[in-house]
């Protein structure tokens, strides 16, 4: 076999991981962020100036928020569950310090603290930890697309090759998650003009992606790049998933209505599976036949748009849930609780769905992936939105506020706001968050241009380590570089 073959054969016929350990997962991220926050926090009371340097506060994000997360799906992912113990502890011992250094006898016990704090008002404008989550799914995919060209990377945190739960096989279901809960739909902008020239505007906007699918196809072709033809067909690719995604969601939004979103996505997934049970189409997707005609070539990637759908139908409904204005911090943890039991009660559907119908695939997208999708991304937004409210308690000991991509205590001074401001300017998440769709693409250049310049598969896991973490060092600095300097870059 050619070089191409062998990294093909590298990332084919594995069968993923269990559900639980793609879960543990959802739980590092978060408490990065969070001990991120408790050292800014800290700094700040052992008389550090803020905002720190350009320079130094990309290095604090990259060190916190990028490297953790490159370790842990290489080097340490045979012990991920003890680094997390190990953040949960530090960070749980840095708020009972905060707590004690906070504590008097003018403020009372620690309930009657907690009890201030879940009637205290946070600022309504935003909703930050949804600003994370999107972040976060589109960094974990650039790290792991060029990741599992390595041996470092576990085979089991793979994409499956027909079925099974991986945890690449999230990153893609979460990714048309992230877009559809901010989605104008979602943000209640309703369409503008008649019906038809709603869509038509819908037709236009996703030219980009057509384009960078275009512009993949021709790469991937033209250089030989090594290709999973199982994952998404010859001819198919993401930026194509992600284009037909947009325009058929927006029809359907058009035509019924956005606060049915849950119902329709329960539709389209359940029809699509009846389908798949009652008919061929599962051993035409499944087979690796012949592919002589388009459909035939590009089966896997045409037929999984369905699953796509229903699952960012699903992100629409999830969108709408959490932009409503709230002010209470007690009514934003009501909120995490009903995420945790949104997750725990899908966990239990995908059961029956695994145990009486089959199990999750996402070469099909189907029924079980839709629910393991949704199921996995509630948690994950679950845990992100319970360290941001344990950081807003942290703000509210200390008496500052100066982290970003976290809530705000309501009432700050105007003094206060614009350091906020100067601080987000400088910050790494959202430096990603401003231009997103370009970190994606700029992410798969650099992960072509690593696999010709570096042999993937013969790299010790110190030298793949390392070219991981150059990598990403990259990709975060160049989106660093524009975020500074105000630029959006928007074809659309």
């Amino acid at each position: 076999m050619d070089e191409a073959e062998v990294k093909v054969a590298f990332v084919s016929n594995l069968n993923g991981t269990s559900v639980a350990e793609v879960s543990l997962g959802s739980f590092l991220a978060p408490l990065c962020l969070l001990s991120r926050g408790l050292f800014l926090i800290v700094f700040h009371l052992c008389r550090g100036v803020l905002p720190l340097p350009k320079l130094a506060h990309f290095l604090l994000d990259f060190s916190m928020l990028i490297i953790p997360l490159v370790l842990s799906c290489t080097v340490l992912s045979d012990i991920l569950h003890w680094v997390i113990i190990g953040l949960f502890v530090v960070d749980l011992f840095v708020l009972f310090l905060l707590y004690k250094n906070k504590k008097s006898p003018s403020h009372g016990s620690i309930r009657s603290l907690c009890d201030s704090f879940m009637h205290s008002h946070v600022e309504s404008n935003l909703v930050p930890f949804v600003t994370a989550f999107r972040v976060l799914v589109n960094v974990k995919t650039a790290i792991s697309i060029l990741a599992v060209d390595f041996s470092v990377f576990p085979r089991r945190y793979a994409k499956t090759e027909t079925y099974g739960t991986g945890v690449m096989d999230f990153g893609v279901g979460a990714y048309v998650m992230a877009n559809a809960l901010v989605c104008p739909e979602a943000r209640g902008k309703k369409a503008q003009g008649s019906k038809l020239s709603h869509l038509v505007k819908q037709l236009l906007s996703v030219w980009p992606l057509v384009l960078l699918g275009l512009a993949r196809l021709a790469s991937v072709k033209s250089t030989g790049y090594h290709e999973h033809v199982s994952e998404y067909g010859v001819h198919w690719n993401f930026f194509f998933t992600l284009a037909i995604v947009r325009v058929v969601a927006s029809a359907l939004l058009v035509i019924f209505p956005i606060n049915s979103s849950w119902l329709m996505a329960l539709l389209i997934s359940g029809v699509y599976q009846l389908v798949l049970e009652t008919t061929d189409l599962k051993s035409f997707i499944i087979q690796n036949g012949e592919r002589d005609s388009f459909l035939q070539a590009n089966k896997e990637g045409i037929f999984s748009v369905v699953g796509y759908i229903a699952i960012y139908m699903a992100g629409v409904q999830v969108g709408l849930y959490l932009i409503r204005t709230r002010t209470l911090v007690k009514d934003w943890i009501r909120v995490m609780r009903n995420l945790l039991l949104g997750s725990f009660g899908l966990w239990l559907i995908l059961f029956v769905s695994q145990t009486y119908i089959e199990p999750v695939s996402r070469r099909m997208a189907n029924l079980s992936f839709c629910i393991w999708t949704v199921a996995q991304s509630l948690f994950f937004l679950s845990c992100i939105g319970m360290v941001d409210i344990a950081l807003l308690f942290a703000k509210g000991m200390s008496n500052f506020s100066l982290v970003s991509v976290s809530w705000n205590p309501a009432g700050s001074s105007q003094t206060e706001g614009k350091l906020r401001k100067k601080i987000d300017s400088l910050c790494l998440i959202q430096s990603v968050n401003r231009n997103q769709l370009l970190f994606f693409l700029f992410a798969n250049l650099m992960t072509g241009l690593t696999n010709i310049l570096v042999d993937t598969l013969k790299s010790n896991n110190f030298v793949a380590v390392c070219v991981l973490l150059l990598y990403m060092f990259v990709n975060s600095l160049a989106i660093f570089i524009l975020h500074i300097n105000n630029i959006t870059v928007k074809f659309w």
